[in-house]
């Protein structure tokens, strides 16, 4: 699985909940080195950020889908406009949750895997 967020604090928690969960994770704090990540590993799952620096998560989403083996993309933002999911969608995610995560939610979510 790779993680993609500018938020350090965010990365942590998340990790380590994922961790303790039994997932391998893999972390980048911006869009260029999310997908970098993704090309070099071909993970199953990205739960990716939106505002990120340099390459934004709707970026990196649509690079993500343009790869032979597409993982299933999960946005992870603190953007909680109505348009948001929609665009979202658009970009290729495949889910999306708001922060903060009901950790119950994604890891149903990640058990559908």
């Amino acid at each position: 699985m790779v993680l993609i967020d500018d938020s350090v604090d965010s990365v942590d928690a998340l990790s380590m909940l994922l961790e303790l969960e039994g997932h391998a994770v893999r972390v980048a704090y911006d869009g260029c080195a999310g997908l970098a990540l993704i090309e070099a590993d071909c993970p199953d799952v990205v739960l990716c950020d939106i505002g990120l620096p340099g390459m934004n998560g709707f970026q990196v989403a649509q690079a993500a889908r343009r790869m032979e083996r597409v993982p299933l993309l999960v946005a992870i933002t603190g953007r909680d406009q109505a348009e948001e999911p929609g665009r979202a969608a658009h970009a290729g995610f495949d889910h999306y949750l708001v922060k903060p995560v009901d950790p119950s939610v994604l890891l149903d979510l990640l058990a559908r895997v």
